[in-house]
């Protein structure tokens, strides 16, 4: 079981990274029992590697803060790639009035949440994403 975190040309700012891998073992496996192996790669990187990544695999030709890939191939094992931009999070939390940490988590939570089976199309499937995301933040904080 892994979650490993990588920086693509950015500085991502994370700590306690040991502590946040527990966390999100810990999620996975409180949406998802059956899951008894999780590989997740998270990389931090800047908007222009991002943008590149959502054109060329989803054809979308703007800037976003995530994309998350579901490389799972039983409902055993969890897999997937989570890519940041750290500009769009860095931005985001001047936008919205949080630390650049408290909004890098959400983000981080936000990733792990889609593999878990979460959307966030339709207004709904987002609002109910924020409320697990808001709870997340709130178990992160008082662990």
């Amino acid at each position: 079981m892994a979650v490993r975190f990588f920086e693509q040309g950015v500085k991502a700012r994370l700590n306690e990274k040991r502590r946040l891998s527990t966390f999100l073992q810990q999620l996975i496996r409180r949406q998802k029992p059956q899951v008894k192996n999780i590989d997740l790669t998270y990389v931090f990187c800047d908007d222009d590697y991002l943008l590149e990544i959502n054109m060329d695999y989803l054809n979308h030709a703007t800037f976003t803060d995530i994309i998350t890939f579901d490389l799972s191939e039983t409902p055993e094992k969890l897999q997937g790639e989570i890519y940041i931009s750290t500009e769009r999070v860095a931005e985001n939390a001047a936008k919205y009035k949080v630390t650049y940490e408290k909004e890098l988590h959400r983000v981080i939570f936000h990733g792990a949440l889609h593999l878990c089976g979460f959307k966030d199309k339709k207004k709904a499937d987002k609002e109910r994403m924020r409320q697990e995301e808001d709870l997340c933040l709130q178990r992160y904080d008082n662990e």
